[in-house]
C-alpha cells in the first residue's frame, strides 16, 4: 500500500481550445447588437468554437495525450482518470470511455473513474474525486488525471457570445507543485431553475440570466463566509482578501468576474468593516443595511464595489482573464482556464502563494478552495487561433444544429487549421459509433478516409 500522501495538488496541465474564433467585436456587428455590447459589457475579446471535424471527445483525446507525452508520464502509471462535462453526446455512455481507448493501446485497463456531470462544476468534481482518491486509504500509489472539457453553444440571441469550447487535462498526484488546502473548502448547493437543459434534442441551454448572475453571486456570499469561517478556525485570524495572493474565479464573461471579485469586498466590509480602509468604507457604508435580495439588484452597490476593487482586481485577479476572454466560457474548463492564465502570467513570482479559487455551477452547485504554489515549474504554452467572419461561423453553428444526435455520416475530414497530434473526428455511423483520427506531421490539409498518415480511434470493434 503506498504511504500517506502529502501536499496532493496538480503536477502537470495542459489545455486545448480549437484553433477556430470569432472575434465578439465582428459578431455585434453582424448580430446589429450596440457597439461594445459584447466587449464592453461582457468583456469578452474573442469566442472558440468546434466546427464538424471537432468534439468534447477529440479536444480531450489531444489534451491527454499531449499532457503525458510532454511530460513523459507512463501512461501505465495512470491510476484514475475523471472527467467533468456537461456537454452530453451519450446518456448513457460516458465520455471517460472514450478516452481509454488510448489507454487501452498501452495495455493499461485499470482505471477506476467516470464522468461528473453538473453544469460548469463537474470539473471541480472530478478534480476532487481525484485528490481524495490520493489522499485516502485506496490509493495505490499512481497519478489521478481529471479533465474538463465543453463545447459551450447558445442559440441565436444575446446569449450566443457566451460561447466557448476547451478541454483540459490535469495531473494529480503527492508533491506537486499546486497543492490543495484540503482543510479550506465552502461550499453551497441548493436548487434553482437559472441555466439548464431539459431538451435532449438539443445542445441549446434554457436561460434565465438575470437570475443566473443572482444565483452565482448568492452561492459566491455563501461560500466566501464557509471558507473565511474554516480559515478563521483554522488560522485563529479572521480571513480577508488580503490573506490570497490571487482569486480565480469561473468566467461565464469577464464583467461578471468584475463583479464577483468586487462583491468579496461587500463582504469583507460587512463582516467587519474595521478591517477595510477609510476610503472602501466611506463608500460602502450607505449599502450596509441593505437586505441580501436587495443587494444584488443594487445596481448602486455594484458600481461602488466595482470602484474600491479596481486597483486590487488589477493586481488579484485581472492575470487570470487571458484565456476566458480570449476564447470564451469553456465550462467546466472555464476555471481552470483561468487558473492556466495565471500560471502563464505570473509564473516566475507564485511560490509560497495562495490562490483562491471559485467554481459555480448552474442549477446549483459551487465552492470556493484553495491552492498553494508551492516550489516548482509551472510552464504554459498558448495556441494559435484563425478568425473566423460572422457568417462563417453562423453556417457553422446552424451544421452543428443540424448534425446533433445525428447518425451515419462523415464529416470533411479537414485537418488543415488543426496542429499535428491533434485529434479530430472522421464520421459517425449507421450505429450512433463515433470514430477519430490523429492528425499527424505529414498529413496533408484534406484527409480521405484511404489515406494512411493518421492513428485511427473509434467507438466500438
Amino acid at each position: 500500500m503506498a504511504s500517506q500522501a502529502k501536499n496532493v495538488g496538480i503536477l502537470a496541465m495542459e489545455i486545448y481550445f480549437p484553433p477556430t474564433c470569432i472575434q465578439q467585436e465582428a459578431l455585434e456587428a453582424h448580430d446589429g447588437a450596440s457597439k461594445g455590447k459584447y466587449t464592453i459589457g461582457l468583456g469578452q475579446e474573442c469566442m472558440a468554437f468546434c466546427t464538424e471535424v471537432e468534439d468534447v471527445v477529440s479536444m480531450s483525446l489531444t489534451a491527454v495525450t499531449s499532457l503525458l507525452e510532454k511530460y513523459g508520464i507512463d501512461w501505465k502509471q495512470i491510476g484514475r482518470l475523471e472527467v467533468g462535462s456537461e456537454t452530453v453526446i451519450d446518456k448513457s455512455k460516458s465520455i471517460k470511455t472514450f478516452l481509454m481507448q488510448v489507454f487501452e493501446a498501452c495495455g493499461n485497463t485499470d482505471i477506476e473513474g467516470v464522468d461528473s456531470t453538473n453544469a460548469c462544476y463537474g470539473g471541480t468534481a472530478a478534480l476532487f474525486n481525484c485528490v481524495n482518491w490520493v489522499e485516502s486509504s485506496s490509493w495505490d500509489g499512481r497519478y489521478g488525471l481529471v479533465v474538463c472539457t465543453d463545447s459551450a453553444v447558445y442559440a441565436e440571441g444575446p446569449a450566443r457570445p457566451t460561447g466557448g469550447a476547451a478541454a483540459i487535462a490535469m495531473l494529480v498526484g503527492p508533491d506537486a507543485p499546486i497543492a490543495f488546502e484540503s482543510r479550506l473548502r465552502g461550499s453551497h448547493m441548493s436548487h434553482a431553475y437559472d441555466f439548464y437543459k431539459p431538451n435532449l434534442a438539443s445542445e441549446y441551454p434554457v436561460v434565465d440570466g438575470k437570475l443566473s448572475q443572482t444565483c452565482y453571486l448568492m452561492a459566491l456570499d455563501s461560500c466566501y463566509k464557509q471558507f473565511s469561517d474554516k480559515f478563521e478556525k483554522l488560522e485563529g485570524k479572521p480571513f480577508s482578501i488580503s490573506e490570497a495572493a490571487y482569486f480565480v474565479f469561473h468566467s461565464p464573461y469577464n464583467k461578471l468576474v468584475q463583479k464577483s471579485f468586487a462583491r468579496l469586498h461587500y463582504n469583507d466590509f460587512l463582516r467587519d468593516a474595521s478591517s477595510v480602509d477609510d476610503a472602501t468604507r466611506e463608500k460602502l457604508v450607505p449599502f450596509a443595511a441593505l437586505s441580501g435580495d436587495e443587494s444584488y439588484q443594487s445596481r448602486d452597490l455594484e458600481k461602488a464595489t466595482q470602484r474600491v476593487a479596481k486597483h486590487s482586481y488589477d493586481a488579484k485577479v485581472q492575470p487570470s482573464t487571458l484565456i476566458p476572454k480570449q476564447v470564451g466560457n469553456m465550462y467546466t474548463a472555464s476555471l481552470y482556464a483561468a487558473f492556466a492564465s495565471l500560471l502563464h502570467n505570473k509564473h516566475s513570482s507564485l511560490t509560497g502563494k495562495r490562490v483562491i479559487m471559485f467554481s459555480y455551477g448552474s442549477g446549483l452547485t459551487a465552492t470556493m478552495f484553495s491552492f498553494q504554489l508551492r516550489e516548482g515549474q509551472h510552464p504554459f504554452s498558448l495556441s494559435n487561433i484563425a478568425t473566423f467572419p460572422p457568417e462563417k461561423f453562423v453556417k457553422t453553428m446552424k451544421l452543428m444544429e443540424h448534425r446533433y444526435g445525428a447518425k451515419d455520416f462523415v464529416t470533411s475530414k479537414d485537418a488543415s487549421l488543426l496542429s499535428a497530434g491533434t485529434y479530430y473526428l472522421t464520421e459517425v455511423d449507421h450505429m450512433y459509433r463515433r470514430f477519430y483520427a490523429k492528425k499527424s506531421v505529414h498529413m496533408t490539409s484534406n484527409i480521405s478516409s484511404s489515406t494512411p498518415t493518421s492513428d485511427v480511434l473509434q467507438n466500438g470493434h
